[in-house]
């Protein structure tokens, strides 16, 4: 009966650490930075998330739209633009410049978003 019991509990403390490592796995959130080699951008309830990302010349950014209205992604300085992409669609882009390109969608101006490329 012990054994049974040792490893019922042992079966139940493996499940729970499994849901926590999970669970408790780093997010970005609107207001942090990405500094990986490519970094990946949601539209979701009409904002981009992160705001801002920095990424290391050569890489690229993805951006996928999880909102269930169509959006852009259009750069101010006309360096990159994106077709009007629907529900899951996405659209990447490497930047092979250092500088900051802010960008926004066409269909809702008020989204705005921007890349720091080091």
């Amino acid at each position: 009966m012990n054994r049974k019991i040792a490893w019922a509990v042992g079966l139940a403390v493996s499940a729970m650490i499994a849901v926590l490592l999970l669970t408790a796995s780093p997010r970005v959130t609107a207001n942090e930075h990405s500094s990986g080699a490519n970094a990946v951008v949601t539209i979701d309830n009409f904002s981009f998330g992160p705001q801002t990302v920095t990424v290391p010349v050569g890489a690229t950014v993805t951006w996928t739209n999880h909102d269930d209205i169509p959006h852009t992604v259009v750069s101010t300085d006309n360096v990159f633009k994106s077709k009007v992409r629907d529900t899951d669609e996405t659209f990447s882009y490497t930047f092979s410049k250092a500088g900051t390109y802010s960008y926004f969608c066409s269909v809702h101006p008020k989204m705005t978003g921007k890349i720091v490329v080091q």
